[in-house]
């Protein structure tokens, strides 16, 4: 007997029936569920994260975002509307922060990691002394694939005590993800 890849019975269905099921297609396959319920209670949360959504599908909408992000969205066998959205909802993420060669001298290395589901736009690293007053501020520069960003240090820092390093990434709709160091 031969496997059939699909269910003939509800192949291509779409739609509510009654108030019990409602069937979709995604990627050629059917998908059944529950009709959802609306609640009466909504709460800020709920009210911020629809904002975002919202802003997040206007994004997509723009004809210069769909260009920017037809080529990976045709790699992945999706839409560029698709992933501009994933892209819009998701700040990059700081992995690792590697520290080590910073030794206060021109010339110093601090590398970071970071990754994004699409791309990252830019890594900024501001040092400042413990008294807040600021040493240097630069953009990393990255490797050939964009995953590890390196920051060379221009300024000569003679205490180290207590000084801050802050690395913030931003990726192409503008998400912004920052975090701090203290040596």
């Amino acid at each position: 007997m031969a496997k059939q890849d699909y269910n003939v019975v509800t192949h291509g269905l779409s739609g509510k029936v009654g108030d019990l099921l409602v069937f979709r297609q995604v990627a050629g396959k059917t998908i059944v569920g529950k009709v959802p319920r609306k609640s009466d209670k909504v709460t800020e949360k709920q009210l911020e994260q629809r904002k975002k959504f919202q802003s997040a599908i206007l994004y997509g909408k723009t004809p210069e975002n769909r260009e920017l992000y037809e080529e990976k969205a045709s790699k992945k066998g999706k839409t560029s509307f698709h992933v501009a959205v994933a892209d819009f909802l998701n700040a990059p993420n700081i992995e690792n922060i590697d520290i080590s060669g910073y030794t206060g001298m021109p010339g110093d290395t601090i590398r970071i990691r970071v990754t994004d589901d699409f791309a990252v736009r830019e890594v900024t690293v501001l040092i400042t002394n413990a008294d807040g007053t600021k040493v240097e501020k630069a953009q990393a520069v990255p490797d050939s694939i964009g995953y590890e960003w390196t920051f060379t240090a221009a300024q000569e820092n003679v205490s180290l005590d207590g000084d801050k390093i802050e690395i913030s990434v931003s990726d192409t709709p503008g998400n912004l993800t920052a975090e701090e160091r203290t040596l």
